[in-house]
């Protein structure tokens, strides 16, 4: 991971803070304190990762503009703001992931290794490809457990589905059962354990095109996004008041 690039947008407080373990993990810094070339530097250093800082008046333009770009919509973007409006709000302005500044440098180290990841250019074009394809009967028999409740059982189907794949699709297949499981969890009300799964699903969902294999991604994203933030607003000890309405099928595009 030496050559791997976190970007950390605007004059954020915790900058310093979060540098120093970035590079304590083997990643590169790269300071974006301006918005001139924002999308071309990311572009050109292939960012693995985008630390934007939440507490600045151009927030929307650190998260939103990224995800409007193809060169540049599948890095992972984490909006670190003290503002709990603007962390709510956070997704629906292309963020994947909100958090406080306290908790960025918590889950600093985790984020690192199971959100920051980078597509090589042929990685890319492969994935765009195969997104193409219609889904396989057994990926369509997976998604119908999903939307039973059959967390379980689509993991399995799923998992072996993954197995099998040696293209860059297999990670729609990931993004899916990581995202089942989560939701198993939270019928079993294990908090943690959801949690941690959906941060998982961050950088699968991140890298997939907005419709694959005629899976409503972006659906799917905003879908987990919701689920987390209800985690978030619940806590721990609050797993009895978690609105499983939020708990939605997979959908596939156009329904």
């Amino acid at each position: 991971m030496s050559n791997a690039v976190v970007v950390i947008t605007g004059h954020p407080a915790w900058a310093q803070s979060a540098s120093t373990l970035i590079e304590a993990a083997g990643y590169t810094v790269l300071a974006q304190p301006e918005i001139g070339s924002y999308v071309t530097r990311l572009a050109d250093e292939r960012a693995a990762l985008i630390l934007a800082d939440g507490d600045s008046a151009e927030w929307i333009f650190w998260t939103a503009t990224p995800k409007a770009s193809p060169a540049t919509r599948r890095i992972p973007i984490v909006l670190v703001s003290s503002d709990a409006e603007r962390r709510a709000n956070a997704t629906v302005n292309g963020a994947d992931l909100a958090l406080a500044p306290d908790g960025l440098l918590e889950q600093l180290p985790t984020l690192l290794e199971d959100v920051a990841r980078m597509l090589t250019p042929a990685q890319v074009e492969a994935l765009d490809c195969q997104c193409q394809e219609p889904m396989p009967p057994e990926g369509l028999e997976s998604i119908a457990l999903f939307n039973a409740g059959e967390y379980y059982k689509q993991h399995d189907q799923f998992e072996a589905m993954w197995m099998a794949e040696t293209g860059p699709v297999r990670d729609l297949y990931r993004a899916i059962l990581q995202v089942g499981i989560a939701y198993y969890q939270i019928k079993r009300g294990n908090h943690r354990g959801a949690l941690k799964m959906l941060l998982r699903s961050i950088q699968w969902l991140a890298m997939l095109p907005d419709v694959c294999r005629g899976v409503d991604v972006a659906q799917l994203r905003a879908d987990a996004a919701a689920v987390r933030a209800e985690l978030e607003r619940v806590g721990a000890q609050g797993m009895d008041q978690f609105d499983r309405s939020l708990l939605t099928g997979v959908k596939m595009a156009g329904e």
